[in-house]
């Protein structure tokens, strides 16, 4: 069996507007590559990275903490070296970290002969994301692993579903170069919610989870209303209004946050729809001189993979 591996780890949106910590989806073919290689020792090695400042200390990074909790399961002691390629800028709300922990887990899952499926990796690259942010969420680390669109049902015990992807749907996202921390924005949130804007999440994750179902790309687009992140967490991102305006107007059917933000994503019915998105909401970050990067993708149903 060979001691080293490459694989591709798609970036992935969570939240998906009204599902908080529940909902996710994966980008298709955008995302980070990274090798793993079985050391001599159990020591965890992270390569520096030319192009971003990563976590040098095994202890802060999250492939080697997620790794480390699945070594620790399986009863081994190995040591692993993780080298990155990344794509997209962390910080981004793109998922960043979740493709490195997701990647990681995945890697070395392989490497030692596969002793856990993917639900179960799951629940290891969640400690990659519960060391960055506080929390161990699932929301964006399950459509890391499984593609698509992920809803975590329950997180005692852990209870992850897999769902439909319309086949036409495609997503155009904007990254002005703001810095937003997601512990920071967890932090921001209030810890309670009046039980009628909680009502009306909850209908709306019930018609985003139908409209994906069925296809009914209006029923998404009207489902993706947050009546208790989004208000919030907008206040961080420069034109957030102005730019979810401006891509409904050209034919976004929804838009939002992406994870914690500074993102802003939306959704359209067809590429050419999409393109138009993309570009009207990198305009409107070229008009005041913000520097901005775009994508587009159609949803990613394949999860971490082997190059």
């Amino acid at each position: 069996m060979s001691n080293s591996i490459k694989v591709f780890s798609p970036s992935t949106v969570a939240n998906v507007g009204c599902g908080y910590d529940v909902l996710g989806f994966a980008l298709d073919g955008i995302g980070e590559e990274m090798i793993v290689t079985e050391l001599s020792d159990d020591k965890m090695v992270i390569i520096e990275n030319e192009k971003f400042d990563l976590p040098l200390n095994p202890d802060k990074n999250v492939a080697s903490v997620a790794a480390k909790a699945l070594l620790e399961a399986a009863g081994i002691k190995k040591g692993y070296s993780f080298a990155f390629n990344k794509t997209i800028h962390p910080g981004s709300g793109m998922g960043t970290s979740a493709s490195s922990s997701a990647g990681a887990v995945f890697a070395v899952n392989e490497l030692i002969g596969r002793p856990f499926n993917t639900h179960q990796l799951v629940e290891f690259a969640m400690e990659g994301e519960k060391m960055l942010s506080g929390k161990a969420h699932a929301d964006n680390v399950a459509p890391n692993l499984l593609g698509g669109f992920t809803l975590v049902r329950a997180y005692g015990p852990l209870d992850v579903l897999k769902l439909p992807t319309p086949e036409n749907l495609y997503v155009a996202i904007v990254h002005p170069q703001v810095v937003v921390k997601t512990s920071d924005a967890k932090r921001m949130l209030k810890q309670t919610v009046k039980l009628e804007k909680a009502v009306a999440q909850w209908g709306n994750v019930g018609g985003l989870v139908s409209g994906l179902y069925e296809s009914d790309y209006s029923l998404i687009g009207r489902s993706m209303e947050d009546h208790i992140v989004e208000p919030i967490r907008k206040l961080l991102i420069p034109l957030y209004d102005e730019v979810k305006a401006k891509a409904v107007e050209v034919g976004a059917i929804g838009c939002s946050i992406a994870g914690s933000g500074p993102s802003i994503f939306a959704f359209a019915e067809g590429k050419e729809t999409a393109e138009k998105v993309k570009a009207s909401m990198q305009e409107i970050y070229d008009e005041v001189g913000i520097l901005a990067y775009t994508y587009l993708s159609k949803i990613g149903t394949e999860g971490v993979r082997v190059l």
